[in-house]
């Protein structure tokens, strides 16, 4: 298989990834039906949703404005999906990227709790 002659951080790299592209796609996947659903950022009513919208979005003065405003979002949404190596903490497991900042009650959880809703978002 992939791992047949892995070892642990392989398997910590090839998990971490997987955790990510999660991520992004269930991001993904609520743009999508945000869009199908109508809603539209200012200047951008028009754009039609789907694949369609990318060349409608180059083909206007505000599609373009959206895709400029795209590209800073995207730039801080991977900086901000990522381990802050420069931050004085450690994560407590692959794809932990808290960073210290970001709680919504996990700390105060049980381990079980904790390995339920990881568990959850890997299946």
């Amino acid at each position: 298989g992939l791992l047949s002659d892995g070892d642990q951080s392989t398997f910590d790299d090839l998990r971490e990834k997987e955790i990510k592209h999660g991520r992004v796609s269930m991001l993904a996947i609520v743009g999508y039906l945000t869009t199908a659903a109508g809603v539209r950022f200012p200047g951008a009513e028009e754009i039609p949703d789907g694949l369609a919208s990318w060349g409608a979005l180059l083909n206007s003065a505000d599609g373009r404005n959206v895709l400029t405003q795209m590209g800073p979002f995207m730039v801080v949404a991977e900086i901000v999906n990522r381990d802050a190596e420069w931050l004085d903490n450690k994560a407590e497991f692959v794809g932990d990227y808290r960073n210290g900042a970001l709680d919504f009650g996990w700390d105060k959880w049980s381990d079980s709790q904790k390995m339920k809703k990881r568990s959850i978002e890997l299946n």
